[in-house]
């Protein structure tokens, strides 16, 4: 069974989109996700409700939401608070890896 630590530590980057139900930015950039990840399978994409897992938030020192965070190998690579588009997200990723 995977867990989210083995996952981070992959090899296969991952893209964490620590979110909130009352969010509204995080309801705007939920399609934008879908698109990045359906266009992007190479990278493994996650959502974690920062309500329904507030322990993984703090691990985070998520302060915000929308949260994205890129790993790989279990290392940080980027982390940007606030909401973007599909082609914006993108182009920031792939400069990371």
């Amino acid at each position: 069974m995977e867990t989210f630590s083995t996952i981070l530590n992959d090899e296969k980057p991952v893209l964490v989109d620590f979110h909130a139900e009352w969010c509204g930015p995080c309801k705007m950039m939920a399609p934008e996700i879908k698109r990045f990840a359906e266009s992007h399978k190479e990278i493994r994409v996650l959502k974690v409700d920062i309500d329904k897992n507030r322990a993984t938030a703090e691990q985070f020192n998520i302060q915000g939401v929308p949260t994205l965070i890129l790993f790989k190998k279990g290392k940080v690579l980027w982390r940007q608070s606030g909401a973007m588009n599909a082609q914006q997200l993108s182009g920031i990723v792939k400069s990371k890896l």
